[in-house]
């Protein structure tokens, strides 16, 4: 694996902290890798940033899935969510 490398990852996760936060969990396919992104709620807005479907990130980035609920779990979203948006959609 060269350090180029990039893996198509799709939202399994959205969620909102005290602290103003949103947290989403991207995941592979099938649900071994995941990659977790926190951002600032106001950040955000102010940016205008969307959230999409899927992204493409290094694959030295990822982080791997070690409860296997968990990886069943993200395999399933990321199945649903593929097989419902294009990955440059807006969710």
């Amino acid at each position: 694996m060269s350090d180029d490398d990039t893996t198509r990852l799709w939202l399994v996760e959205r969620s909102y902290d005290d602290r103003d936060l949103i947290i989403l969990i991207y995941a592979t396919p099938d649900g071994e890798y995941e990659l977790r992104k926190e951002l600032a709620a106001a950040v955000m807005h102010q940016r205008r940033m969307t959230v999409t479907a899927a992204i493409d990130a290094p694959t030295e980035n990822l982080e791997p899935v070690d409860d296997d609920d968990l990886r069943e779990r993200y395999a399933a979203e990321a199945t649903k969510m593929s097989d419902s948006h294009e990955p440059d959609d807006e969710v």
